[in-house]
């Protein structure tokens, strides 16, 4: 029988900008997080400074629970955005926040930043957080668990809530040119959730989120996934892998963008672990059931 395994992953929380990257650019915090010209110049130097062959943006993973009304803490230059106050105090009232609005907000401006990148010649990547990530910036995880232990009717439409929220999230980065969807839920991941609830998530919302996905991409688009979703995957025999020959050995980051148009999905490594080389020439694709 299989079974979930976790990936241990060191990247988590590796979100802060080194000072040493925005000494070197005209920007001031925390305007720089809220302006799009302001994130177009954190994110070439970040490529820059890092040598990967894509733009990421946000810098942070608050981005979705803001535009649906979560209090943010901007931070600095030492630190990027993170969740201040929460706003509802039941799992329930998370199905009464507004839609997102993608015409206003950071979040816009982060829809901006990526257009003018990608019109500028970059391949660029969106972060796309998940439910369980964009929930910690909205309510206590405490009323999460306790709501989805006694009543998982109510999570299951707060998670149909964050697909939908998600999906459309994902048309307006491919209008704004984006190529990876780099797609992540950290504070969903088995080492949190345990493995009952992992498998409930998985068939609750990770699994038809991404067959859903999979039908939004478009053929030069590509999504790329934590290892800790694809194993969650794997675990719940929700999908198999398959090798995707590339003409030599490289790092992942590299094979991320050689391998656009030729699956939809990928995710056998952390996007953030810059000088992991693929060997024997071979890259992952992860096929869904």
């Amino acid at each position: 029988m299989n079974k979930i395994v976790d990936f241990k992953c060191i990247y988590e929380d590796s979100l802060s900008i080194d000072k040493t990257i925005t000494r070197n650019i005209n920007v001031d915090f925390p305007d720089a997080y809220k302006r799009w010209d302001s994130m177009v110049l954190i994110a070439k130097e970040l490529q820059r400074h890092e040598n990967i062959p894509f733009c990421q943006l946000p810098f942070c993973h608050t981005l979705e629970g803001e535009a649906m009304g979560g209090v943010i803490n901007l931070g600095d230059e030492h630190i990027g955005p993170r969740a201040k106050d929460y706003i509802v105090n039941r799992l329930e009232d998370l199905l009464d926040l507004p839609r997102i609005n993608y015409s206003e907000g950071r979040i816009s401006e982060v829809l901006k930043a990526c257009k003018y990148l990608s019109d500028n010649g970059e391949n660029v990547m969106l972060s796309v957080s998940g439910p369980f990530t964009i929930m910690n910036v909205l309510i206590d995880p405490r009323y999460v668990f306790k709501t989805f232990r006694k009543n998982p009717t109510v999570m299951q439409d707060v998670l149909d809530k964050f697909k939908d929220e998600l999906i459309l999230f994902v048309k307006h980065a491919q209008k704004s040119g984006v190529k990876l969807i780099s797609y992540a839920d950290s504070s969903g991941g088995l080492n949190i959730l345990g493995p009952k609830f992992s498998e409930q998530v998985v068939e609750m919302f990770t699994y038809p989120f991404l067959k859903e996905l999979e039908e939004v991409i478009e053929k030069d688009k590509i999504v790329v996934l934590c290892p800790k979703t694809t194993f969650a995957l794997l675990g719940t025999q929700k999908a198999t892998l398959e090798d995707i020959e590339l003409e030599k050995n490289m790092k992942y980051s590299q094979a991320c963008i050689e391998v656009i148009g030729k699956t939809k999905i990928i995710g056998q490594m952390c996007i953030k672990n810059r000088e992991f080389e693929l060997k024997d020439k071979k890259i992952k694709s992860i096929k869904l059931m």
